[in-house]
């Protein structure tokens, strides 16, 4: 039996659902395929998420991982947005679950930290 799709959406697909995938793949990765995608892309991923996730669990995300659009990536059985500040990126369906989280970009460690153990809490429910 084929793995279920997760598909993490952020509109820039350059923090929260980066570290979604990222934290997905480290924990779930024998029961779902992790993807994160946006409606624009950024030239590189936040660099403090980048430097959080490897503090924290050793995870490179520059290694495995880049910015890229929804249609880059295969159609999600799960599809979760990531939290919409302003206005959710269209995909082309409803999404599944809408996580709420608030987008860290230029804040202190302690709310990267948060947002980012709030996602693993997030996955380990799924």
């Amino acid at each position: 039996m084929s793995k279920k799709i997760v598909a993490f959406i952020c509109v820039h697909n350059s923090c929260r659902s980066q570290i979604a995938e990222a934290l997905g793949k480290h924990f779930r990765s024998d029961e779902f395929d992790f993807y994160s995608a946006g409606t624009e892309t950024k030239p590189r991923i936040n660099q403090d998420a980048v430097r959080l996730l490897k503090k924290l669990y050793s995870i490179d995300m520059e290694q495995t991982q880049y910015s890229k659009t929804i249609d880059k990536i295969p159609a999600p059985d799960i599809a979760v947005s990531m939290g919409c500040d302003v206005e959710c990126p269209y995909i082309g369906r409803q999404f599944d679950l809408n996580w709420g989280l608030t987008d860290p970009t230029g804040q202190c460690d302690d709310i990267f930290i948060k947002v980012i153990e709030q996602i693993k809490e997030n996955i380990l429910k799924l």
